[in-house]
């Protein structure tokens, strides 16, 4: 993570985002580097507009929950609960009587 933050960082501030900026922000952080990961985020970085990847990144999750909502995931289905029989009194004496005599 601290590699794309190290490129945000930049964008940021308007800077270059390339291998050695990248470097010297982690290096400030005290981040112990992988060169190969600098070069890989570099290269993957030239060319992208990052301030529209930025709106599109945030507008995804958005737009992906009504979809999984609309059907994509299966809704919670509604427990039907058995419907309780009403006890009248006379009902209820009834079964006392039973239970005593």
């Amino acid at each position: 993570m601290e590699y794309i933050y190290s490129a945000m960082i930049l964008h940021s501030a308007g800077k270059e985002i390339n291998e050695t900026a990248i470097a010297n922000i982690l290096k400030a952080a005290g981040v112990e580097a992988d060169t190969s990961r600098i070069k890989a985020l570099a290269a993957s970085l030239d060319g992208v507009d990052i301030e529209e990847a930025m709106k599109t990144a945030v507008a995804a999750p958005a737009a992906a929950a009504p979809v999984a909502a609309a059907g994509g995931a299966p809704a919670e289905e509604k427990k039907e609960e058995p419907e309780e029989e009403e006890v009248t009194e006379e009902d209820a004496a009834a079964g006392l009587g039973a239970l005593f005599g």
